[in-house]
């Protein structure tokens, strides 16, 4: 049985996110959630806040318990950017891209649906 959960449009860019999501992939889930909480970065934070929400609908939704869950995949996708713009040399605007990211984490208890 697999149980995902989605976070959109988190304020971080996606090429942060995905540095933290790849050492997850493959982990216990409960092992991953103290992993997230030991790193001092904002992207672990959005993350362990997407994989306590995958737990927990697996626990409510599908009655599975949460040690025997495993994260079958950690993906980061492209968001929507805010496009901005701020004073530069000489009276100049430079452009600022303030990029987002969807976070999907699956969670995984290793048995097929039959």
């Amino acid at each position: 049985m697999e149980v995902q959960a989605i976070t959109r449009n988190a304020r971080m860019s996606p090429k942060k996110v995905r540095e933290v999501a790849r050492t997850i992939q493959g982990r216990k889930a409960q092992w991953a959630v103290q992993y997230l909480d030991l790193v001092p970065r904002k992207s672990a934070r959005l993350i362990a806040c997407t994989l306590r929400s995958a737990i927990a609908n697996a626990e409510n939704n599908n009655n599975l318990a949460a040690d025997g869950l495993t994260v079958k995949s950690a993906i980061v996708d492209n968001g929507p950017v805010l496009k901005r713009f701020k004073a530069g040399a000489r009276g100049t605007a430079m452009p600022r891209r303030k990029k987002m990211s969807h976070i999907t984490i699956v969670l995984s208890d290793g048995q097929t649906n039959s």
